[in-house]
């Protein structure tokens, strides 16, 4: 090998360095050479520095000297160390001791410890192998110092480079690759990529990789014998080589994998590739069997009838092996067919109702295919096909509504008795029908057992808390002769009717005696329990014989105002006025209000006959007013000493065998004996109360309402209530007995309604009174209770004999 060398000058010595391939090295040790140079061309003066003669110039020129060190390269993994490297001399060696320092990584800087200089000789040496995939070259700084420590020389760049030695063996990136191949594939068809490293030098061929495959092994075993797979044996491309590859025969292979560095001549290492053949859709599904016979129960839906089969050798779970079926021959759509994922079958399901009575058999075709395209690789096969017959089984069926809900549309004071709704229902398999209601909270609806007219059975009420937007909701129930039932419910629409009439508010109230003069009077409305249209607007009317002394004026659609026409006195009045409303037909109603006449104060109120007089623009004075008080004072007075002069004339003795005697003392005792009044009339009297209030409600005369007019300025008679009119037609009262006893609940809400409504008699809340003792009773007054003896015929001698506290009673009859 030829070898090229370079002299440069080292501290004043001479050295030379072979020029190798890979760079400059030491001279080897076991070659000797012989070479020529003329020293005068190269160097003139060594103690002064380098000087080089220009040609074609005869002049020197004086170069600057310095140290001129190339990198030095060390083997890595060397077994020589200590081992020298270098030296390094300075030119103030002649003048002095020199003394030579070494600096940087892998001296005195992380790593440490891999170099040192001998600081009399300048030989630079490594101290233990090194290894190049951790530090590949080291650059270092060479000081020349006196013996003072004064820098000499300036210091000089070392480069040490680590050379590499095929020391590592290449490695694949995974333990274990996976890639996939469609089968079918056609050869030179790329498969998957495969990689190492190598931790050597990637510049030298100690990384240069090469690949192979060294095994093949299929799954099943054996299934396939001739070489499917290659690889490119520099990038490691796995490639199929030959056809043949099927998935219904082989699924995977099992490839074992070589590398080797040094261009496939050097350090190995193996691996494996786990290659997996991917399924086309290669088969198309075929129906086995191809003819089935099912039967369905009718009257069911949305339930499984049967299934079909089919096969299909493409992967299980994939869209190549799944299944998709389609019906034909279903006019009605009566059917449907689904796919099960697990195995793969079609479900036949009944979509609706089956009626064994309009058609008792059905034949169904039946095709397949897979959710993806058939690849074009497959065989050309008919679509498969499969003949599905079902036979409908009969059964009992259900009775059936002809509309759920069963909807009408009625009056609210519809009568009772009228048919609402027939022909409700029927039953497909003809059989005899048994109706029933099994909801109707307000026991408004009957129903026909055997034909199910349902029919009002009492006038219904909007107002009911079970009326819902105007809609009354019950449930009718139909049976058959077999036990089978349905329900249905009934939506009854009430159309409101005008069914009372409207109510006079208030009926009691005052009126300011100049209420004619300023415009004001007593404001009136009126309620209605109808709903609209049939309630307001209202209409007040007055009566001809009332619109002498009284008028009503309309205030808007709900109020009026109640006026006198003439000046009254101040006394209770009765008007009766007449009040409409706007239905079809219009219902009224007579009302009596109790009107009370008086004096008011500014705020409109009644005021009293001494706040009248108090308030009167005329006046008193104080003086008349003590004068008046002083009359009022003696004339009472008066009437005290009346009075005890009455008792002392009644004072009489009593005396021994004749009765009652009248007493000769004046200091009787018998002054302190209090004579209360008489507690009033017989039946001729009837200035103390109404002798009407004695007559049996069940015989008492029926006077028609007389209107009552107080004379003007003399106070009117009370009526019997102020709150309602007196002696207006009562309402009907419920007089039978219902004869059923579940009909009690109403029965007594009937009475109690038509009792609250009734004017004439007393409020519920009032005291009563007990006028009425029975029929037949002919007792009169007590007062018309006589006596059949005389003071004179008692004897009160009795009294003595009943000890002390009655003394002094047997002395006032028996004064011994």
């Amino acid at each position: 090998m030829a070898h090229l060398f370079y002299l440069y000058r080292l501290l004043n010595n001479v050295a030379f360095w072979s020029w190798f391939r890979n760079g400059l090295q030491p001279p080897l040790l076991l070659h000797s050479y012989s070479l020529y140079f003329d020293l005068s061309v190269v160097c003139s003066q060594f103690s002064s520095g380098w000087t080089r003669e220009r040609q074609g110039e005869g002049v020197m020129v004086r170069v600057k000297r310095d140290w001129i060190i190339p990198p030095i390269r060390v083997l890595e993994n060397s077994k020589q160390v200590p081992e020298n490297l270098v030296q390094i001399k300075s030119d103030k060696i002649f003048t002095g001791e020199v003394i030579y320092k070494l600096e940087g990584p892998g001296v005195d800087q992380a790593p440490k410890n891999f170099f040192e200089i001998d600081d009399k000789t300048g030989v630079i040496r490594s101290k233990r192998p090194l290894d190049r995939e951790k530090y590949s070259s080291f650059t270092l700084k060479a000081f020349a110092l006196s013996t003072s420590g004064e820098r000499l020389e300036n210091p000089t760049t070392i480069e040490i480079v680590v050379l590499d030695q095929n020391d590592n063996r290449p490695v694949f990136t995974q333990k274990q690759f996976t890639g996939a191949v469609s089968e079918f594939s056609v050869p030179g068809t790329s498969v998957m990529s495969v990689s190492a490293t190598d931790a050597d030098d990637p510049m030298t061929d100690n990384a240069f990789l090469s690949y192979s495959i060294i095994g093949q092994e299929s799954i099943p075993a054996n299934a396939v014998t001739k070489t499917m797979f290659g690889i490119n044996n520099e990038t490691g491309t796995i490639y199929t080589r030959d056809v043949g590859l099927d998935r219904e025969v082989v699924k995977t292979f099992r490839l074992m994998l070589q590398v080797a560095d040094m261009g496939g001549m050097g350090l190995t290492s193996e691996g494996v590739a786990i290659i997996h053949v991917s399924d086309i859709n290669n088969h198309a599904p075929q129906f086995h069997p191809s003819s089935y016979s099912i039967t369905a129960v009718e009257n069911r839906m949305n339930y499984e009838i049967g299934r079909v089969n089919v096969t299909d050798f493409d992967d299980r779970g994939t869209g190549n092996w799944e299944a998709k079926y389609f019906l034909s021959n279903d006019p009605y759509r009566n059917f449907a067919v689904t796919t099960d994922s697990v195995t793969n079958q079609g479900i036949l399901m009944a979509a609706k109702p089956l009626d064994y009575e309009a058609q008792n058999e059905h034949i169904l075709f039946l095709t397949v295919e897979n959710i993806n395209p058939l690849s074009d690789k497959a065989p050309n096969l008919p679509v498969s096909s499969a003949i599905v017959v079902v036979t409908v089984v009969n059964e009992n069926e259900a009775p059936r509504f002809r509309e759920d809900p069963i909807r009408i549309v009625v009056p609210e004071s519809v009568a009772p008795g009228t048919l609402l709704k027939s022909n409700i229902a029927f039953d497909p398999d003809k059989s005899d029908l048994r109706y029933e209601i099994s909801r109707d909270p307000e026991r408004w609806l009957d129903i026909n057992r055997h034909t199910g007219d349902i029919t009002a059975r009492r006038t219904f009420n909007m107002r009911s808390q079970h009326v819902k937007n105007n809609i009354y909701v019950a449930v009718v129930k139909v049976t058959d002769v077999g036990g089978v039932s349905t329900t249905a419910s009934v939506a009854i629409t009430l159309k409101e009717t005008n069914d009372f009439p409207p109510k006079l508010l208030p009926r009691i109230g005052t009126v300011c005696r100049d209420a004619r003069r300023v415009a004001s009077g007593l404001v009136l409305t009126a309620e209605d329990d109808d709903l609209p249209p049939h309630a307001a607007p209202f209409v007040f009317e007055m009566p001809d014989d009332v619109s002498v002394n009284w008028t009503v004026i309309q205030v808007n659609d709900t109020h009026a105002m109640l006026q006198p026409l003439v000046d009254l006195g101040d006394g209770e009045y009765a008007v009766t006025l007449l009040v409409s409303d706007s239905g079809k037909p219009t219902l009224s109603s007579y009302a009596q209000i109790n009107v009370t006449v008086c004096l008011c104060d500014s705020f409109g109120d009644c005021k009293s006959e001494a706040g009248a007089v108090f308030g009167s623009s005329m006046g008193i004075s104080f003086i008349a007013l003590i004068v008046i008080m002083a009359s009022v004072g003696l004339l009472l007075l008066l009437l005290l000493l009346a009075v005890a002069a009455t008792s002392c004339g009644r004072r009489h003795h009593i005396k021994k065998g004749a009765g009652l005697l009248v007493g000769d003392s004046e200091d009787d005792i018998r002054d302190n004996v209090l004579n209360y009044d008489e507690q009033g009339g017989g039946e001729e009297d009837e200035n103390a109360f109404n002798i009407d209030l004695l007559w049996n409600p069940l015989d008492a005369p029926l006077t028609p309402p007389m209107p009552y007019y107080p004379v003007a300025g003399v106070r009117g008679k009370q009526p019997i209530r102020k709150d309602a009119p007196h002696n207006l037609p009562s309402p009907a009262y419920p007089r039978r007995p219902p004869a059923d006893p579940t009909d009690i609940e109403d029965y007594i809400s009937d009475g109690l309604q038509a009792a609250d409504k009734d004017p004439n008699v007393l409020p519920y809340d009032t005291a009563l009174i007990y006028d009425y003792e029975g029929e037949g009773s002919l007792a009169g007054s007590l007062s018309s209770i006589a006596s059949g003896s005389s003071d004179e015929d008692q004897d009160y001698d009795y009294l003595n004999e009943w000890g002390p506290r009655f003394q002094k009673l047997a002395n006032m009859y028996d004064p011994r």
